[in-house]
């Protein structure tokens, strides 16, 4: 099973360990585009205009920080990702709490999306970085559009013939959609809140707190050690750990699609 995961927003402050090395990146295929993607990334960050760079990755005022840091990449020191990124899904999946067997599944498994390196494993050790998916940089354009080609050869090698969860947002979503028997064997998730209104249950999609949710379900797997074969294992599985899930009607060709409904969030 191949789990595709956003990045977040909120990183570590600093790595610990050595600088970025390409040569010790998973999905090495990837190393020409990320390579060119922080050569212009670096140079947006330490050129003269500090106004056209926070425009160009929607950074405000105060957030000239992250410029700088984004100058010294090829210098900075380096933190696995699974430890690098602490935002709410993050937090929810608790990596370091996993036992063993499911620290050791998780890193076989999970792929994290980002706007600077394409996808990476959690333990390719990258540096604290700010690039997301909706910038565009000089030489190198839109990254959504930029990745889309790079990743998909990349990303179908790596689902390999097992089933694949993506829990990725719809922004990072757009850089590879499952084609073909691929995409029969993808599983996308909307977490959906249902609460009782004057007696009546209704359901609306949450936004900040399905990152939470969607955490829990990566460890709940993780920690029941599941390995389904199919989509329709994986979507059983999710009943079998007592998740509410109802399938969607899609489109043929079209990765399948479950509501994932929660009461409390």
């Amino acid at each position: 099973m191949l789990i595709l995961l956003p990045p977040s927003e909120g990183k570590a402050d600093t790595g610990t360990g050595r600088r970025w090395d390409p040569d010790r990146m998973s999905l090495p295929e990837l190393n020409p585009a990320r390579e060119q993607v922080l050569d212009a990334l670096v140079a947006l960050c330490a050129g003269p205009d500090e106004a056209a760079a926070r425009a160009a990755l929607g950074l405000s005022e105060g957030q000239g920080g992250e410029l700088r840091r984004n100058a010294r990449l090829r210098a900075a020191a380096t933190a696995p990702a699974g430890r690098l990124y602490t935002g709410v899904l993050y937090e929810a999946l608790d990596l370091a709490s996993l036992p063993a067997p499911a620290q050791r599944a998780a890193r076989r498994s999970v792929l994290i999306s980002s706007g600077l390196w394409g996808a990476v494993r959690l333990a390719d050790r990258i540096p604290p970085y700010r690039c997301p998916i909706g910038a565009r940089l000089p030489g190198v354009g839109a990254l959504s559009a930029y990745w889309r080609t790079a990743l998909a050869p990349a990303l179908t090698a790596a689902a390999g013939t097992g089933p694949v969860l993506d829990l990725r947002s719809g922004a990072y979503a757009a850089t590879w959609t499952p084609r073909g028997d691929l995409a029969a064997r993808t599983v996308t998730v909307r977490v959906l809140h249902e609460r009782q209104v004057d007696g009546v249950p209704v359901r609306s999609v949450v936004s900040h707190f399905n990152k939470a949710t969607k955490g829990r379900l990566v460890r709940d797997l993780l920690v029941a050690g599941v390995r389904p074969r199919t989509a329709d294992d994986l979507i059983g599985a999710l009943r079998e750990l007592k998740h509410t899930v109802l399938e969607q009607s899609v489109a043929p060709g079209r990765p399948r699609q479950v509501d994932l409904v929660v009461t409390e969030l």
